[in-house]
């Protein structure tokens, strides 16, 4: 069962991050407060997310000596083979739309009855990444 700084740390996080957005819908915003109001949230985020990471390092610790003893090399190297192929696919795609995106943009301003043919690019991009996820699924169900 959890404890109870286990189940409130979590929501003091969330509390502390939506906060200043829920104020800054709010009140509105304008050109004088805007570029503070973003420096606040970006810094409250990182101030949570650093606070939460300082927490929980323990427990991640515990975790990854747990799976350290009860892992076998050829587990683990199954494991370091899918997240290689998720993450190399996921590089993959975001090279493959990153230069083919702005092509499209600009054929679909030029003439908007190109929208079909550009969009085929972008989307074989993305599948990428899917295929890298497909691969990683299957190398996992093997372990």
């Amino acid at each position: 069962m959890l404890s109870l700084s286990e189940m409130l740390l979590p929501l003091l996080g969330v509390a502390l991050v939506i906060g200043p957005i829920w104020l800054l819908f709010r009140k509105g915003i304008n050109s004088h407060n805007a570029k503070s109001r973003i420096i606040a949230q970006i810094s409250i985020f990182a101030g949570v997310f650093m606070l939460t990471m300082l927490v929980e390092a323990s427990h991640f610790t515990t975790l990854a000596e747990e799976a350290a003893a009860n892992a076998g090399s050829a587990q683990s190297m199954g494991f370091l083979a899918a997240a290689l192929a998720v993450a190399a696919s996921s590089l993959g795609a975001a090279w493959a739309v990153a230069s083919a995106a702005p092509a499209a943009i600009g054929a679909i301003s030029e003439n908007g009855d190109n929208f079909g043919k550009a969009i085929i690019f972008v989307a074989l991009g993305e599948g990428i990444a899917i295929y890298g996820l497909l691969i990683s699924i299957l190398i996992i169900n093997k372990l």
